[in-house]
């Protein structure tokens, strides 16, 4: 405890491109955009799945397939593909050694918590009232933007809960291909067994995961209908027109 309060006290340990700002920075960067990415991607066949009942099992396949393979191994497979390309499409060659991989890797570690909570959020509004709004003349996009997406928010926010955690917790392996981010404390307090450098580089990707967390499960309840709080009696995290509870994170989904 005494050489991470050391580490943490320490100026030079919050200034220049090293420092404890600039490697959060670098962290969220890649999380952030690796979320949107995903969610860009995610959210339309969630949408199209969900609403129109049609390739479930892909939805389930692609989700399955993307929890199965290891996010570090997806980093080793793209590495050389990114720099090899890098002359043909023009982009910086440091971006196919220190950033691509990392980002496309946690794309793709994103997507299946955000499309499985998508389609599952809208396919299970209450039917019922889908086909009321239909006989009444609404036109399917607009059951879908005004009716299935807003009653599955709270389960769509969810799965983004889930994403963005798992996201932020594994971009630390991106320091294993020169990746910036705190990841780089942890793998370089290793390799120089500092324990003070380790031990902050554990407790600043904890902290970040455990605020977005929060944030997200705020939002999560902001979004959940008063009416299914006071049903459900918790949080508020209910999958709409069902009356089954979604535990904490989406996790239940």
């Amino acid at each position: 405890m005494g050489e991470l309060l050391t580490f943490l006290a320490e100026a030079a340990n919050w200034q220049g491109p090293a420092g404890i700002p600039t490697r959060l920075i670098e962290h969220l960067t890649v999380a952030v955009l690796a979320v949107l990415a995903a969610s860009a991607l995610a959210l339309p066949l969630g949408f199209y799945i969900g609403h129109t009942g049609r390739l479930q099992l892909l939805g389930i396949n692609l989700a399955n397939i993307g929890r199965a393979v290891p996010s570090y191994a997806v980093m080793v497979m793209i590495f050389p593909v990114a720099v090899t390309l890098a002359p043909t499409l023009g982009y910086e060659p440091r971006l196919g050694l220190t950033f691509l991989p990392i980002f496309l890797a946690m794309t793709l570690l994103a997507i299946p918590p955000i499309l499985v909570a998508t389609y599952v959020g809208i396919s299970e509004v209450d039917r019922d009232l889908v086909e009321s709004s239909r006989g009444m003349g609404i036109t399917e996009r607009q059951i879908l933007a005004r009716i299935e997406i807003p009653l599955a928010l709270p389960v769509m926010v969810g799965g983004l809960r889930i994403a963005s955690l798992q996201v932020i917790a594994t971009a630390t392996l991106g320091a294993i291909l020169s990746g910036g981010g705190l990841g780089r404390y942890i793998l370089d307090g290793i390799s120089r067994n500092d324990d003070g450098m380790l031990l902050a580089g554990v407790l600043l990707v904890t902290l970040l995961a455990l605020g977005t967390d929060v944030l997200l499960a705020a939002l999560q309840r902001y979004l959940t209908p008063p009416g299914v709080r006071i049903a459900t009696g918790q949080a508020g995290e209910q999958t709409p027109g069902t009356g089954q509870t979604s535990e904490v994170g989406g996790a239940g989904i």
